[in-house]
């Protein structure tokens, strides 16, 4: 049932994407606005109680859905894994960027493409190069193909039936909500960023091995252990510096950004970023995903032999 609720929401996803029209986020949302408003008082303890109120009915819910439905019969259980999947996960939720991104470097409307990426990043992009926009563009691609796709993969298939999915979405958005716009005198967001570090700890790095058994296997381990650390974000490091390597193509660098220049480490080795690193960018995520996928396969075949 893992397996075939994994491809189907793929496939679903593929045919009727929700992008940003979920309404089911953009409700959770609003809920975590008016716990922040209402619990956040500064502390670490606080921004404890506010996560766990804000996480736990969903994902208790949706575990007793699935449990009520299964006891009815597994194929009402199935279709709710396919509908929850749907909802949190992707690759939709940001490849119409890219596809547009790349479509628009291909045809030379350069302006296209920098207007998208900015749409897409939410940085400044009007002084980028092609190259720039290249690097960005596949950086992002890269981050979100983990948030969207990989990490809710992982612990859906982790944890019975739904509730994996769900958690980890949760936890991603209050991670980002609150965790990133953590200060000293607030400590709110403090847990919420934490919770994310965990949850992301394994699967991080399952996605960064997977890359590099996908494409250039020894350059993708090199610039891990070499590079990664030198990104601010280090599960983000990981993540990028071993499909840099995968691809044999250079991430990172300084960017051109508000009449500066924005200095960042290097990622990869190889080749310069170029219009064409962004169909191999997909590529190696789509041939990840097949990787999962057959993992996923071999180890409910060992289940059920077992």
């Amino acid at each position: 049932m893992t397996l075939l609720s994994l491809i189907v929401a793929l496939a679903l996803e593929q045919l009727r994407p929700l992008g940003n029209r979920n309404r089911v986020w953009h409700l959770f949302i609003r809920y975590a606005n008016h716990l922040e408003r209402t619990l956040n008082a500064g502390s670490n303890r606080h921004g404890v109680v506010a996560w766990l109120v804000a996480v736990l009915p969903p994902v208790l819910v949706t575990l007793g859905v699935y449990w009520a439905l299964y006891a009815l019969t597994p194929i009402l259980a199935f279709a709710w894994n396919v509908l929850v999947l749907y909802l949190t996960m992707g690759f939709r939720h940001f490849s119409s960027a890219f596809s547009e991104i790349s479509q628009a470097l291909a045809e030379g409307r350069d302006l296209d493409a920098r207007q998208t990426l900015a749409q897409w990043t939410g940085q400044p992009t009007a002084e980028l190069s092609v190259g720039e926009i290249s690097r960005l563009a596949i950086e992002q691609g890269v981050v979100d193909s983990y948030r969207h796709v990989f990490g809710t993969m992982f612990w859906f298939v982790l944890l019975p039936g739904p509730v994996g999915a769900v958690l980890y979405r949760l936890a991603l958005m209050l991670g980002h909500k609150w965790g990133e716009r953590l200060q000293d005198e607030d400590r709110f967001g403090r847990f919420a960023g934490r919770a994310l570090g965990w949850l992301d700890w394994l699967p991080v790095r399952l996605t960064a091995a997977s890359f590099a058994v996908m494409g250039d296997f020894e350059d993708a381990v090199y610039c891990w252990r070499s590079q990664a650390r030198t990104w601010g974000n280090y599960a983000n490091g990981i993540l990028l510096a071993s499909a840099a390597g995968a691809l044999g193509v250079k991430l990172g660098d300084p960017l051109r950004q508000d009449y500066t220049v924005k200095f960042r480490p290097e990622l990869g080795v190889g080749d310069e970023a170029d219009p064409n690193y962004l169909k191999s960018a997909v590529g190696l995520v789509w041939r990840t995903v097949l990787l999962w996928l057959a993992a996923i396969f071999l180890l409910s075949l060992a289940q059920q032999l077992g």
